[in-house]
């Protein structure tokens, strides 16, 4: 009974910090070739923009992705 709680409490030790891993990593900002507040928002990097879940969407690519187009400054 003792090895069943220590491997429950080991397994859920596991789950726990596999949800607190980056799903985005450096090596995706090189395939992209842009900067990461290109798919993050500056300042939360958990919020995403339109192409951050654009990304995650089309299985990590940003093939055929466009822009919004951007309102001009006054």
């Amino acid at each position: 009974m003792r090895y069943v709680r220590l491997l429950v409490l080991v397994l859920f030790t596991i789950a726990v910090l596999m949800t607190f891993t980056a799903s985005a990593t450096k090596e995706d900002a090189k395939k992209s070739g842009k900067a990461c507040t290109y798919c993050h928002e500056k300042g939360n990097p958990k919020t995403l923009t339109d192409a951050g879940k654009y990304y995650k969407e089309h299985d990590k690519s940003l093939e055929g992705y466009k822009e919004p187009a951007q309102k001009e400054k006054k």
